[in-house]
């Protein structure tokens, strides 16, 4: 994302808020939320993102729990900072990503160093989530994250050549009927993964949308952070799906690979396609549309592109 393509008049939020100094733990929760948002502070007066739907989104969340702990908060949508210039404040975003990125680099190094017989698929699953929370609030695309992606397929090509397995042993009868939960705003993966349950393993499949906190205990979550059915290894979550509940059709072998290149972006398949609905969805969703309507439309697109594979 970068500027131009966040909301011309004002392009930045701006969350200030204060809380009761006895709130110590609610303070240390409200940091944890800002830090995993991708915020930047601007000295002592918030903390800024790139102004779009989904942040919004998320400074609502996070302003609605600080108020709720006795705390008052304010969103503020900011045109321009008058000793700011806006190539500055990309760059001090570009700069928080890169310190995250280099630090998994150093972990995927670690992790690497490792014989392979005894690394286990644990650290490597957990590499993989820290590397989407990353990539999940690089608004402004990191050099950095290409080279994590290619460190991350390395590691999960040895797994591989090892015969290490990832894929969870499921009874697709426990998945009927069911209520599958996803984090709000979807895009091209979550859209073609809805529309993958919704098609071949769960045909009265009804989707909620939720932050990570806040998943409903009986539902089923698909492309989380962490739990239910992700992103594992070096498959994107549609994958994953594909995988464990055995979808043989040919058509959804090459709609796998369309999403994968296209959620991904590490080229691995050569397909272009998904690009396209990616940034479809982007649109709708910078059109502020419900949630339930957007995963609707995206199941409808990767519905006239399965047909259009027959």
């Amino acid at each position: 994302m970068t500027v131009s393509e966040t909301k011309s008049n004002t392009p930045w939020l701006l969350l200030t808020f204060s809380l009761p100094t006895r709130r110590a733990s609610q303070r240390v929760e409200v940091w944890r939320k800002l830090q995993r948002y991708g915020t930047v502070p601007l000295g002592n007066s918030g903390y800024l993102l790139p102004n779009d739907s989904m942040n919004e989104e998320r400074f609502q969340w996070l302003a609605t729990a600080i108020r709720k702990y006795g705390g008052d908060a304010s969103i503020v949508h900011v045109r321009s900072i008058d000793n700011i210039s806006a190539p500055q404040l990309v760059g001090r975003f570009a700069e928080a990503r890169a310190r995250e990125y280099q630090e998994l680099i150093r972990d995927l190094e670690k992790f690497s160093s490792v014989p392979v017989q005894k690394r286990g698929v644990g650290p490597l699953t957990r590499l993989r989530s820290r590397f989407q929370e990353i990539v999940e609030v690089d608004f402004f695309d990191s050099p950095l994250q290409k080279r994590v992606g290619e460190l991350l397929a390395r590691a999960d090509e040895a797994r591989v050549a090892t015969r290490m397995p990832e894929i969870m042993q499921i009874n697709p009868r426990d998945y009927k009927n069911r209520v599958w939960v996803t984090r709000p705003r979807p895009g091209v993966d979550r859209c073609a993964s809805a529309w993958l349950i919704r098609r071949f393993i769960d045909h009265k499949a009804r989707f909620a949308f939720a932050p990570e906190e806040q998943v409903p205990r009986a539902a089923v979550p698909f492309d989380m952070f962490h739990g239910g059915f992700g992103h594992r290894g070096d498959n994107c979550t549609f994958e994953t799906l594909q995988n464990d509940f055995r979808v043989r059709d040919r058509r959804v072998k090459v709609i796998a690979k369309i999403i994968h290149d296209a959620d991904l972006a590490d080229g691995k398949f050569g397909r272009k396609e998904g690009y396209g609905i990616d940034e479809v969805l982007k649109g709708w969703a910078r059109q502020k549309i419900s949630d339930q309507e957007l995963v609707d439309r995206g199941m409808q697109l990767i519905e006239g592109l399965y047909h259009s594979l027959a």
